[in-house]
């Protein structure tokens, strides 16, 4: 089984990255926003994707360890802004005339980091001068720890299917023993993918979580959970708990949403996840999903 079928793209590469500096750009309330990983080599960080640009010029830009204040901030690996670039004493002017085109005046540049080694850097960037403090930083603080955490978490998720990876055509007589190696690697990858999810709070990265465990489950020649579990029977309110927990919702906001209070949110939840025989809330929400218990 490949690992492309089920690795989804990382936060820092494909698509998705234009989300992760829509999402810096409103954060930040500035006019643009651009970015892109770091090298394997932490030699330097290509700007792969652009967000409010007005052209083309930083686009494929590749910014050095050292140079410019992207390169600084690569180099000390600590947020950096200046608040009108081309005067800006402490950075060299090496990439002047792809910022000009852009008619930036003040740039901030933040590192994500994972494991203390960065991974991706993001700039901020608006056409007039605005003094950036300690407080404006402060507030894309959650964003950035979002980010790494994704990051993290997409790496393990990597790591942990790199397992699958495509081994050398085996013998005839290898295929049953090969197969059956898959499938219970798949069983056990979909466990720990499940746990996983368990421990993520953000509901869009617990979202690609799930969907890797049921392409997993879903394999070729594997029944799905659903074929294999008995029926199960839930109170109204612990589907609708369990609705608001699919949602993304924590137990204060489906109280709210449902007009109870949390302690009894939890209380539904608890009797739903154990009546699922789940490990955890998410566990507990496919389950109910391959039951066609909700949505």
């Amino acid at each position: 089984m490949s690992t492309s079928t089920i690795a989804a793209e990382a936060p820092y590469d494909g698509s998705r990255i234009a989300q992760t500096l829509a999402s810096f750009r409103t954060a930040s309330g500035l006019d643009l926003a651009f970015g892109g990983p770091v090298r394997g080599d932490g030699t330097a960080i290509d700007i792969t994707a652009t967000c409010g640009a007005k052209g083309a010029s930083l686009r494929g830009l590749r910014v050095v360890n050292g140079e410019g204040l992207g390169g600084k901030t690569l180099q000390t690996r600590q947020p950096g802004s200046v608040d009108h670039y081309y005067s800006a004493r402490g950075i060299t002017h090496l990439y002047d005339t792809a910022v000009a085109q852009e008619q930036i005046q003040t740039v901030a540049a933040l590192p994500i980091l994972v494991d203390r080694s960065p991974r991706m850097l993001i700039y901020l960037a608006s056409r007039s001068r605005v003094g950036l403090g300690g407080v404006w930083f402060d507030a894309l603080r959650p964003l950035i720890r979002t980010l790494e955490r994704e990051i993290l978490i997409d790496d393990e998720v990597r790591n942990r299917l790199s397992r699958l990876a495509p081994a050398p055509s085996p013998a005839p007589s290898a295929v049953d023993a090969a197969a059956k190696r898959d499938l219970a690697e798949r069983r056990e990858m979909a466990a720990e993918l499940t746990d996983l999810a368990g421990q993520v709070m953000d509901p869009d990265v617990r979202s690609r979580l799930e969907a890797m465990v049921q392409r997993l489950t879903g394999a070729p020649g594997e029944r799905k959970p659903a074929q294999l579990a008995p029926v199960v029977r839930l109170a109204a309110r612990e589907i609708d708990v369990l609705r608001q927990v699919a949602l993304g919702s924590s137990n204060r906001e489906a109280a709210e949403a449902l007009g109870i209070v949390e302690s009894t949110v939890k209380s539904y939840l608890k009797s739903a996840t154990r009546k699922l025989n789940a490990n955890n809330r998410v566990h507990a929400v496919r389950m109910a999903r391959e039951a066609g218990l909700i949505d």
